[in-house]
């Protein structure tokens, strides 16, 4: 339990210095690009994203090296991660120069429905070969369930990124903005690359280390055949790949459907840009903050699971799934009440602009969903069971396209309906699989806890909403955005001791 708890508690840490240094780049390329600029940027990111899940598999890497380490099977372990270096290297090449080639064929067939577009979505191209190498190494040391080097990995691409971001909009803004975006989606190219020198550099200071494991090998471990192993790493990376594009399909399908439902109903194409940008660039952004917890906390959940799993060990696996989802519940679910509370003020903050606080307090509901789709897929990954946190999403996306398509088509509704669609969305897909982890490890939530979290949270809210009311006029929106979140934490931490939330059994 202590090195799962170590592994999450790092991934988390560097979770946060990751979205502090992006939180101030989007605050300065928000202000460079503005919302146009903005969905320009948009438009073209998700199909990146999309890519990425599909040609890079981590997670089913660390599941493999589990089940290899559990053997005590040195021999496999570099097995695995040399045959999956070879083959990601060779299926991001590919889907590089796919992107690249079919960048004007989206623009041509209106899918990207702004042919300013076009030159963003290219210059993202080149990062997908080295995101996808970057990505088994990430794999390898997650499987030792050792998250020193994906986290640093981490904070300098995202160092690197983020620099680079800012500088290449800044300094294309006044040729063009759809240069100025497409500097700032080719910055994801030295991020990568910057993430990836470290993770070599870690793997070649455990020469002596994977050495000496290599002389403790177990010598009854079979050896597979590379066929076989590329066979397993295809049968968990398709349906782990297809999980794991939650967040990039979610964006690529209001891509595709919310700027032409929003002219359809009347905005002009600029108008219709700039509110996707509000939707994409600002609201969805935000809630990836809260949920910075949640993700370290299903990337520790799969090794630690697959490696119980391997030893038939089911009270460590309940033990560290209940643990994972109290833990979810407890940020998830006042970062989710103070979204939404200040949602309003924080646009204006952060964004210098109030425009898109009505879609953020809309949106804020994810955070508590989306939390507990990434914790039930950890679990379900680390189970072997792969294929039903994929349909649970398939099920989930075709939800949310159907009312995209409907609730942004109405005036009343407008850019919420999609926020609305979103929240939905990946309700669906996190219900689907809590019914699958209680059928295989059993009950995970308990309600008596829940409900005093939520208790506390919904006090918390309440206090939040009051201080900020007294204090706006007094020392303006910013201090009073500051002295309010200080002011829900203690309320918060205050109604947890109160109700005995936090008492673990």
């Amino acid at each position: 339990m202590n090195r799962f708890l170590k592994g999450a508690m790092i991934l988390t840490i560097a979770g946060v210095i990751v979205k502090i240094i992006g939180a101030f780049s989007k605050v300065l390329v928000a202000r460079i690009l503005g919302g146009e600029g903005i969905g320009l940027y948009m438009m073209a990111y998700p199909i990146y994203q999309i890519i990425v899940s599909i040609s890079a598999a981590g997670i089913p890497i660390s599941i493999m090296i589990a089940e290899k380490l559990a053997n005590r099977d040195m021999r496999g372990v570099q097995q695995v991660f040399n045959v999956s270096l070879r083959v990601l290297t060779l299926v991001g090449i590919i889907f590089s120069v796919g992107l690249y080639a079919s960048a004007e064929w989206l623009i041509k067939w209106n899918i990207i429905t702004d042919p300013r577009a076009l030159i963003p979505i290219q210059l993202l191209s080149p990062a997908i070969i080295v995101v996808t190498i970057l990505s088994c190494f990430r794999g390898y040391f997650q499987g030792f369930q050792y998250m020193v080097p994906t986290g640093t990995s981490q904070v300098f691409e995202q160092i690197f990124r983020v620099g680079s971001m800012v500088g290449l909009a800044y300094y294309f803004i006044d040729s063009g903005l759809h240069l100025a975006a497409g500097g700032a989606t080719f910055a994801t190219f030295p991020g990568v690359l910057a993430g990836l020198i470290v993770l070599v550099y870690f793997y070649r200071s455990q020469r002596s280390l994977r050495q000496q494991m290599l002389s403790e090998q177990n010598e009854e471990a079979p050896i597979e055949r590379t066929s076989a192993v590329i066979k397993r790493l295809f049968a968990l990376a398709i349906p782990v790949s297809m999980a794991n594009i939650m967040l990039p399909m979610v964006s690529l399908i209001d891509t595709f459907i919310v700027p032409k439902r929003l002219m359809d109903i009347g905005y002009y194409l600029h108008e219709a840009t700039t509110q996707f940008g509000y939707l994409t660039g600002m609201a969805t952004s935000l809630i990836g903050l809260p949920i910075i917890l949640t993700t370290a906390l299903a990337a520790s959940l799969v090794p630690a699971v697959s490696e119980a799993h391997a030893t038939v060990n089911k009270g460590r696996i309940i033990e560290r799934a209940s643990t994972a989802m109290k833990i979810a519940n407890l940020f998830a679910i006042p970062a989710c009440i103070g979204l939404c509370v200040l949602a309003t003020p924080i646009s204006q903050l952060i964004y210098a602009t109030p425009n898109a606080g009505p879609v953020i307090a809309v949106i804020s509901l994810s955070i508590i969903f989306l939390g507990w789709q990434q914790i039930t897929a950890g679990i379900l990954q680390g189970l072997g069971r792969t294929i039903i946190p994929m349909l649970s999403i398939f099920i989930g996306l075709m939800v949310k396209a159907i009312l995209d398509y409907q609730l942004t088509g109405s005036i009343e509704l407008g850019i919420n309906g999609a926020a609305w669609a979103t929240n939905l969305n990946f309700a669906i897909a996190a219900l689907i699989n809590l019914v699958f982890v209680k059928r295989y490890v059993g009950s995970i939530i308990q309600c008596m806890n829940l409900l005093k979290i939520i208790i506390s949270a919904m006090a918390m809210g309440g206090a939040t909403q009051v201080s900020f009311m007294f204090l706006v006029d007094m020392v303006g929106n910013g201090a009073a955005v500051a002295i309010s979140i200080l002011i829900a934490f203690i309320v918060y931490i205050l109604s947890l001791w109160i109700t005995k939330a936090i008492v673990m059994d």
